[in-house]
């Protein structure tokens, strides 16, 4: 049974049609109007990177790769929902073909690896937009509407 950098490598061309399915399906606007190739391309950068944090055991890139894509995403307008969701359906897509591969006694493994690189990615890509939308105001961040409903 393979590895899960094995998974990654054998499968990527599964992984990332599985995942620009899913995100075509998912109608987010910015993602729609890049079309189809660039946001594959988008998404074969981000499962390189998974997979070369995984190899390495290095979060450093993923983390400076996701703070450099927060800032042009939300330079570009993009809601940070658009840009977690290519995180999301590229993570489901890669644990799909990792259940389905590799052997059960190493699947903990496999996918809290894959987590952890992608949960860093999310975690830098979040708080850099939420730094940076909170000097301006976003309506996708506006967590007053939260608060205004208790009163």
């Amino acid at each position: 049974m393979p590895s899960v950098l094995e998974v990654l490598d054998n499968e990527s061309d599964r992984i990332l049609e599985r995942a620009l399915d899913e995100l075509v399906r998912s109608n987010e606007v910015h993602y729609a109007d890049l079309g189809p190739e660039l946001a594959r391309t988008r998404l074969a950068d981000l499962l390189a990177l998974v997979t070369s944090s995984i190899a390495q055991r290095d979060l450093v890139p993923m983390i400076e790769y996701s703070t450099t894509v927060a800032d042009e995403r939300f330079d570009a307008g993009f809601d940070i929902r658009e840009v977690q969701r290519a995180f999301h359906v590229l993570e489901e897509a890669i644990w799909e073909r990792v259940v389905d591969t590799v052997e059960p006694s190493d699947l903990a493994e496999a996918i809290g690896l894959v987590g952890t690189v992608l949960g860093a990615g999310r975690d830098a890509l979040a708080r850099e937009y939420v730094s940076r939308a909170s000097k301006q105001h976003v309506t996708s961040l506006d967590l007053g509407a939260l608060f205004r409903g208790g009163r």
